[in-house]
């Protein structure tokens, strides 16, 4: 009995150190939990808002041609019903998504109210707004037709839209096939003609100069085109930094009204954009002088913007427009005496608006005539560039077979 009991008391000693053991531990591992997790708590707290910001990072640029156009459209409606300029800035800026231009239009709105018109406002974000863009709204403001002048401005806006379009689109194809015949060449020399090779060794002199010329041409592009791709780079980079100097650019302008093709396009584009931005000004009551001045600078060729800059010089001295043009080589003589016509009926206005409709729908048939021209010419050199390579690998095969036949 004296043993049981001894046996039981030890028992529940131990059971009583177990439980102390645990509670002590279970303190201890409060303690220790305790002064870390406001740590944790705020090591979690950054990484969350790191991934937040992560995930709400964008990257704003400035405003684009289609949102210029949506701002005028807006503005003009909101004008138009009765709405104050400062009002329909500031809700066109609470509407609208980018950043950069919601704050440009607030910055006009403050502008307005510090004391200056809607074009001086204009007029401190010029590289938003063009010149074309601000002196239509200063004749606007002089003859109190504000929203009627906002809504062609978004007309006229709307028509360069569709013109770049029509160019763009008439590149997209030509460009496809261009891409693709580059790629289907490549495979051909890099994965193709390997194969052939080892059918090809130790008969080089059964080879026909063809033959030999796309075989040191693929095993040049196989061990060479880490130095090729860079290269390619190199020269692009450099082409485009030559056009960007004044002696590339003049170089290029005069390139692009000499090739056969592109030069219709390029030349049709030029006059309808020049007439057009005349037409529209001159109607607008823009002076005459400034209406020239920013035909010259919208014309997007050097050569027309020369030929507009040594007008504007002649008609600065007196001299009529159509007789200053007669000097250049670039206005076709039809158009010009269109011009001379309308200066001396007075309706100089109404004759350019004419004139660059006509040459709109030209425009139009000219992209439409040399994409149907482009298209079959890129079709047949992609075929001439495979052929050959296909010719220059079948050829020795049969050149090869018929030797082995005679012998």
């Amino acid at each position: 009995m004296f043993e049981d009991s001894l046996r039981n008391q030890k028992g529940s000693t131990a059971i009583a150190e177990n439980q102390h053991q645990s509670r002590t531990s279970n303190i201890q591992n409060q303690l220790n939990q305790e002064p870390a997790s406001p740590l944790r708590q705020s090591s979690q707290n950054q990484q969350k808002k790191k991934w937040e910001s992560i995930k709400s990072l964008r990257f704003e640029f400035g405003p684009s041609k289609k949102d210029i156009l949506n701002f005028t459209n807006q503005l003009a409606v909101m004008v138009r019903a009765g709405i104050s300029i400062q009002d329909a800035l500031e809700s066109i800026a609470e509407q609208n998504d980018n950043k950069k231009f919601r704050q440009i239009i607030l910055d006009l709105k403050n502008h307005i109210e510090a004391g200056q018109s809607f074009s001086q406002a204009l007029a401190e974000h010029s590289n938003v707004f063009p010149e074309l863009y601000v002196n239509m709204v200063a004749a606007a403001e002089i003859s109190g037709s504000l929203s009627d002048m906002l809504q062609k401005l978004a007309e006229y806006l709307d028509g360069e839209a569709e013109t770049r379009s029509q160019v763009r689109g008439a590149m997209v194809y030509p460009i496809i096939i261009a891409v693709m015949a580059v790629v289907v060449t490549i495979f051909l020399l890099c994965f193709v003609l390997p194969r052939f090779i080892a059918i090809f060794a130790g008969k080089e002199h059964l080879l026909p100069v063809p033959t030999k010329i796309l075989m040191a041409s693929s095993a040049f592009l196989r061990s060479y085109w880490y130095f090729i791709v860079p290269a390619i780079g190199a020269a692009l980079w450099g082409f485009w930094y030559f056009i960007g100097t004044d002696v590339g650019r003049l170089w290029w302008d005069k390139t692009k009204l000499t090739l056969p093709l592109i030069k219709t396009l390029c030349r049709s584009l030029y006059i309808t954009r020049s007439l057009h931005t005349m037409g529209v000004l001159t109607k607008a009551g823009v002076p005459i002088l400034n209406t020239i001045s920013i035909t010259s600078q919208i014309s997007g060729n050097v050569l027309y913007k020369n030929m507009w800059l040594g007008v504007y010089d002649e008609v600065r001295q007196g001299k009529k427009i159509a007789s200053s043009l007669n000097q250049y080589n670039l206005m076709p003589n039809n158009v010009v005496q269109m011009l001379r016509s309308g200066e001396d009926s007075g309706a100089l206005g109404d004759v350019l608006r004419d004139v660059s409709n006509f040459y709109a729908r030209e425009l139009k048939t000219v992209i439409k005539t040399v994409t149907s021209m482009i298209e079959p010419i890129m079709i047949v050199a992609m075929g001439l560039v495979v052929g050959f390579i296909a010719m220059s690998i079948i050829l020795p095969i049969f050149r090869m077979s018929s030797v082995v036949m005679g012998k």
